[in-house]
């Protein structure tokens, strides 16, 4: 049975704090610019089927005269030499992902290979392709659920001896900050309904 749509937005939180707890506090990497990304992909069908309206969802309005032209000027190489249709093709994925990048307030650094998408974000993707995030969205509660488990256990166990020697009373510190802030970040993102605001 498909989620509920009151249940989403407290889910799509949930997998933000999930994505945060499991790969740490870094940017995330970008999904649209790699071979396999949406945005590729999307490019590549309209090559395919010459409709140049498939890939200006990806951009902003004033950009769409520099895609168009450059997408027919792709386009009208296709059936011609095939050394200087692939450079042309290059060039038109690589600008489109570029100003792409641009609209998000992300730098551009290049076309990444296919495969190198993090998983949760090949997961995400396959929910919305096959329809449905109930499982995904069960696979990270169950996830998150598990870490702060594990980080309330630590804490607890370390408030027992935390008085003992300063060395311990600095380890349920460390503990404590970490169990706490965690917490703190998951009612935030629940709290905001975990919106996507930019980068991927």
């Amino acid at each position: 049975m498909k989620m509920k749509e009151r249940h989403l937005k407290p889910f799509l939180a949930m997998m933000m704090v999930a994505v945060i707890l499991v790969a740490g506090s870094s940017p995330a990497t970008a999904h649209c610019d790699s071979y396999d990304g949406p945005v590729v992909t999307d490019a590549l069908k309209a090559l395919e089927t010459n409709n140049v309206d498939l890939v200006l969802k990806w951009i902003d309005g004033d950009q769409e005269e520099e895609i168009t032209s450059l997408f027919n000027k792709t386009y009208g190489l296709k059936d011609g030499d095939r050394e200087v249709y692939g450079i042309v093709k290059q060039h038109f994925l690589e600008t489109l992902v570029r100003l792409h990048r641009e609209t998000e307030g992300e730098p551009y650094t290049g076309l990444k290979p296919s495969g190198t998408t993090e998983k949760i974000i090949r997961l995400s993707d396959s929910a919305i392709g096959e329809g449905s995030v109930d499982e995904l969205a069960g696979m990270l509660s169950s996830r998150t659920a598990q870490l702060i488990r594990e980080k309330y256990e630590k804490v607890a166990a370390l408030e027992k001896v935390k008085d003992i020697s300063v060395e311990k009373g600095r380890e349920y510190v460390h503990a404590y900050v970490d169990y706490t802030h965690t917490l703190k970040a998951i009612h935030d993102l629940l709290a905001h309904g975990g919106g996507h605001e930019g980068g991927h």
